[in-house]
């Protein structure tokens, strides 16, 4: 045991400073990421409209991702 108390007060701290850091780490992510996740059709869209893949390319992939739903 400590002189002045318990390890109550560190271990709290610590989860605090994790809480924080985990925190951080989600709104930089999401920061980064524009504020949000692209789904799959959206990044097919967008593929087909830079020519990436062709508009049968992109209605293949339109149709595998609809039978997955």
């Amino acid at each position: 045991m400590m002189g002045y108390g318990s390890y109550w007060p560190m271990i709290m701290m610590a989860i605090i400073w994790i809480g924080l850091i985990v925190v951080a780490v989600v709104l930089i992510a999401n920061f980064v990421n524009g504020g949000r996740k692209q789904r799959p059709l959206e990044i097919a869209k967008e593929r087909l409209a830079k020519g990436e893949i062709s508009e049968e390319e992109y209605d293949r992939l339109k149709q595998k991702l609809k039978d997955k739903q």
